[in-house]
């Protein structure tokens, strides 16, 4: 890995730009008062700084009021993130119809839904229930009374559970408001009701946006299914017009790799000298498509500029979030075109094609066009690395249930559920299981924590599942093929055989946590055990996004321990740290395990599961 990047270092060198290395080394040493969260700019007689001499803001505001705002602000913006993304597919699911560019691809996840939500389905035609399916989700946005539907989906000790905090989040609109006009100037100042309400939002993001994305997704481009590709940066093809997918949204996207597809599109590039098409993502965008039609991974996060940096890339289109806006200039660099295609991501340097769901095939159709029409500007300087990893990806919860469902010594009452999976970590055949999700963070090694961690959770017969970036890394490291059960315990091995998967599972985009929340939750129910007891934890070993902490809000929230390997910008406040680790666990039985040593952080991993199977008797 790093001999490709120091190729694509001399790439830039010789091209005249920069990459994010270059920006973070100028961007060296970072403010301190921004790194412990105790620097408040919220309102204009400031800014004010938290320090010995000074230990309140102008308005009386001490460090943890001031570390708790920013927080929360963090997990505001990450859930607006997450479920704007939501109500984009609710919005596309609304406009579905039997002769659009959207049609229902499973239709029986619709009707599952429309039941759960006491929508009729009988003599009605199916996009007349998608239709309101699609209305009723898009009021869980702004409703005026009650709490989230989904949530009538968790456990019945969770659900008591959060009534009784007074956690459990009404419309997902108005826990974002909440947290802006609670930290506006003047209002609260007490870390933990700011805690608490940061709880609140994070879980309409998981039980509420996140879910939406996840569900509607499925409804309308198909429920993932297991499917083999290519990870890394090698799968672009030099005889072929390369178009990389990049973003989070996959409506777009969808069209883009249908498009990609149409017999006189591939005629027309092979007319302009290129031997076909070459679809590849990167970030969730490209988890999304790689899921579901088996397209190519090219990178996650921090290779958006290698990929580039190549020289092989006809045309980038983009849509919503972890977006670099150095896209802008790299790209002018090369011959690569830039496109944008949503009005929450506007960047100079791009061209706009603003989405429009009506129309979306069409304006695929164009996009692909403009790329075939770029190949022949290439440069004749084109450095395409040659690593790339096979993988297996798109393990749904239905998914993994069926896998259960062909290896279960169980009776046949039993088929469906999550009870095998049950069985073997009672047993100890498997020891855990841990959802390794998160970013990139230029802090640390891109990829480095996330492989080591896995590969000694393998090793300690503790299965992986995996989404976003995470399971980018994971895919390009080669842990996502059937072959890495070699890496595994002696139990893992055994049931990777049995079950025949790799021992890291692909779940999907980051949305897709709100899966790993269902997959813990069947657990739970299966077993008739607490979530907060299961030798279950989640893991975010390089986060970077406000989105990170708003999952690891509901994540806790839902009653699952939560180890990170970046510490999160409130160390200038004791009462903070505190709150988010043993705070949070006395009130929800789960916290942060903070640790930025990869290795000391797998081990209280593997030692917090151990303790779980302890207190469980197991």
């Amino acid at each position: 890995m790093e001999q490709n990047a120091q190729l694509l270092r001399e790439m830039a060198a010789k091209a005249g730009a920069e990459t994010w290395e270059d920006r973070k080394k100028n961007q060296t040493p970072q403010c301190k008062f921004g790194e412990d969260g105790i620097c408040c700019r919220i309102c204009s007689m400031g800014p004010c700084r938290i320090t010995p001499k000074a230990s309140r803001g102008i308005c009386g505001a001490d460090a943890h009021a001031i570390a708790a705002r920013n927080y929360v602000r963090f997990i505001a913006g990450g859930t607006a993130a997450h479920s704007d993304h939501g109500r984009e597919i609710a919005h596309v699911l609304h406009v579905s119809s039997r002769d659009g560019n959207y049609i229902i691809k499973d239709e029986q996840k619709l009707l599952n839904l429309a039941r759960e939500w006491g929508v009729a389905t009988e003599g009605r035609d199916i996009y007349d229930i998608a239709h309101e399916v699609a209305e009723i989700g898009l009021m869980e946005y702004g409703k005026p009374f009650g709490t989230l539907r989904f949530l009538e989906r968790a456990t019945e000790e969770r659900r008591k559970l959060w009534e009784e905090l007074e956690i459990a989040p009404r419309a997902i609109d108005r826990e974002i408001a909440t947290v802006m006009h609670m930290t506006h100037m003047g209002c609260s100042a007490d870390a933990e009701a700011l805690v608490m309400q940061g709880l609140r939002t994070g879980m309409s993001d998981g039980w509420g946006g996140s879910m939406m994305g996840t569900e509607f997704s499925d409804i309308l481009f198909g429920t993932p299914t297991p499917k083999e590709t290519e990870a890394d940066l090698g799968v672009l093809e030099k005889d072929m017009v390369n178009i990389i997918i990049h973003g989070h949204d996959p409506a777009m996207s969808e069209m883009i790799v249908a498009a990609s597809n149409q017999s006189d599109l591939i005629e027309y590039a092979k007319e302009n000298g290129a031997r076909g098409i070459n679809i590849a993502g990167l970030c969730c965008t490209g988890n999304e498509i790689t899921m579901r039609h088996g397209v190519k991974i090219a990178g996650n996060f921090l290779q958006q500029e290698g990929a580039i940096l190549t020289g092989a890339v006809e045309l980038i289109v983009v849509d919503v979030q972890c977006i670099f806006p150095a896209l802008g200039p790299l790209t002018k660099c090369f011959h690569t075109k830039f496109i944008t295609t949503s009005e929450i991501t506007r960047i100079p340097g791009s061209e706009f094609i603003k989405f429009e769901p009506i129309r979306a095939l069409d304006q695929a159709r164009e996009i692909v066009k403009m790329a075939i029409d770029n190949f022949k500007n290439r440069g004749s300087n084109i450095c395409i690395p040659q690593s790339k990893q096979k993988a297996v990806v798109g393990y749904s919860c239905e998914a993994i249930i069926k896998r259960l469902d062909t290896v279960t010594n169980s009776h046949v009452d039993d088929l469906g559920t999550y009870k095998p999976l049950v069985e073997c970590l009672e047993s100890g055949v498997l020891r855990g299981a841990v959802g390794i999700v998160g970013c990139n963070n230029p802090k640390v090694r891109p990829d480095y924590s996330h492989i080591e961690i896995i590969k000694e959770l393998l090793r300690n017969d503790i299965i992986v599942v995996a989404t976003g970036c995470s399971a980018q890394a994971a895919a390009k490291a080669g842990l996502m093929q059937k072959e890495a059960k070699e890496l595994c315990g002696a139990g893992l091995k055994r049931v990777c055989e049995l079950a025949d998967i790799p021992p890291v599972l692909h779940m999907g985009s980051c949305v897709d946590i709100s899966r790993i929340l269902m997959l813990v939750t069947g657990i739970a129910k299966a077993w008739n055990v607490d979530i907060p007891k299961l030798p279950i934890v989640g893991c975010a070993p390089e986060w970077m996004s406000e989105k990170a902490v708003s999952i690891a809000n509901y994540v806790v929230a839902t009653g699952i321990d939560t180890y990170l390997g970046i510490e999160p910008q409130v160390k200038g406040s004791s009462q903070m740290m505190e709150l988010i680790t043993e705070g949070t666990r006395k009130l929800v039985g789960a916290g942060y395990i903070i640790n930025t040593d990869p290795n000391k952080l797998v081990a209280s991993i593997i030692e917090g599961i151990e303790a779980k199977r302890a207190a469980l008797g197991i």
